[in-house]
């Protein structure tokens, strides 16, 4: 009998395919940090001035992501000739991420969540009427859909709308223009580059945070604040790992199992039980941003870089 001859072809496939799985279980696993490391942030905000709580979470998160990277990279990984826009990428996340534990300070996990999951549809709305991007009826019908999504998770006109939603709203805008904005840097910058100046530029700028009030944390809580830190580095790290191991249309989707981990949690810690409003708003919100994903796939004017940069799906770094 003949030998059994390799089929090529079928070994590609099954490679890509073992691929995108893994690309998936790094994506999930990121949304499990990331809800953790939110949980914790909202436990310790309610004891400490918010501006510790940054300050110690950004700072952990970069002494674990530089113990991890340097090793390997050295210091050329912070090798770039964009620093202003580094800088200005820093303070514009540093100022975003803050906004977000204020509004998990003055609401529920997962209402503050829902509201950050609306950052695509802002920033489809700024690269239509900023970078003058074609903007279709379903895109238009989509972001519409989203919008009335977001209000419906605000609730504007019951018992007025909340601080902490006005807070997750900003950070959605912020975190919307900052996406449209580093569309240019994956051109040019890597992966690991774009993470480590977001690291030390967040560390540097939430310590003038620290102006605003400092307690010393007791051994337990100190526990907390650092274990924040962990987290939020581990989840960039898993959510880095899944967008290089798979294209981001493949992993993106599951991005959003974060709001299920914060559901639970917020449920299991606080006793939040989610509202009708919030299931619909959220799904509404979900669905259309996973719309404009699958839109963002098929358009010729997006090129594989900006697909795969660790930027290109929004609701990260919350």
């Amino acid at each position: 009998m003949p030998a059994t001859q390799a089929n090529p072809i079928a070994e590609i496939d099954a490679g890509r395919h073992n691929n995108v799985v893994r690309g998936i279980m790094f994506m999930i696993a990121a949304t499990v940090m990331f809800a953790i490391s939110n949980a914790l942030s909202k436990w310790v905000v309610a004891i400490y001035p918010v501006g510790e709580v940054m300050f110690s979470r950004s700072l952990c998160s970069l002494i674990v992501c530089s113990a991890f990277m340097l090793p390997v990279t050295g210091l050329s990984v912070f090798a770039t000739k964009r620093v202003r826009d580094h800088l200005a990428r820093g303070l514009s996340q540093s100022i975003s991420q803050t906004f977000t534990v204020l509004a998990f300070s003055m609401m529920p996990l997962a209402g503050a969540i829902a509201i950050n999951f609306s950052a695509p549809l802002f920033s489809v709305l700024i690269s239509v009427l900023w970078l003058k991007e074609r903007a279709g009826a379903a895109r238009w019908g989509t972001l519409l859909a989203g919008f009335v999504g977001v209000l419906i998770v605000v609730k504007p006109g019951a018992d007025s709308i909340q601080l902490g939603a006005l807070f997750a709203l900003a950070n959605a805008i912020m975190y919307g223009s900052v996406t449209v904005a580093v569309r240019g840097m994956s051109k040019t910058e890597s992966a690991n580059t774009l993470l480590m100046w977001q690291m030390v530029c967040l560390a540097v700028m939430h310590s003038f945070l620290l102006i605003f009030g400092f307690r010393w944390p007791t051994p337990a809580h100190a526990g907390l604040l650092i274990s924040s830190g962990v987290a939020n580095a581990a989840a960039q790290y898993l959510w880095t790992k899944a967008l290089h191991a798979a294209p981001a249309t493949a992993v993106s989707p599951f991005y959003y199992f974060l709001l299920v981990w914060t559901l639970f949690l917020g449920f299991l810690v606080w006793g939040d039980v989610p509202t009708i409003s919030l299931l619909v708003g959220s799904g509404i919100v979900v669905a259309s941003g996973l719309f404009l994903l699958y839109q963002e796939a098929h358009r010729e004017t997006v090129s594989p870089e900006v697909l795969k940069a660790p930027d290109a799906m929004a609701a990260r770094n919350v």
